[in-house]
């Protein structure tokens, strides 16, 4: 299921109740949340989730970049 990417320079249509209840569809159709577990997510943890789901998150460093980060920056 493709996610639409969040866009924060436009506008969303619909007010409060409209987007957390798409949102809420979204968090029980993807990851299985129940109200409860959605209602007690913050607006930037369900950001992150979505950010990831959608591929618009970074990617965390890994043990291999920081041996190389290591290697090029050796001070100390």
């Amino acid at each position: 299921m493709m996610l639409p990417s969040p866009d924060p320079s436009r506008k969303r249509e619909g007010g409060f109740a409209e987007n957390a209840r798409r949102l809420a569809g979204y968090a029980g159709a993807v990851l299985h949340w129940r109200p409860d577990e959605f209602w007690a997510a913050t607006p930037d943890e369900l950001a992150v989730i979505f950010e990831v789901l959608a591929g618009d998150a970074p990617v965390p460093s890994g043990p291999g970049d920081i041996a190389r980060l290591m290697e090029v920056f050796p001070d100390g």
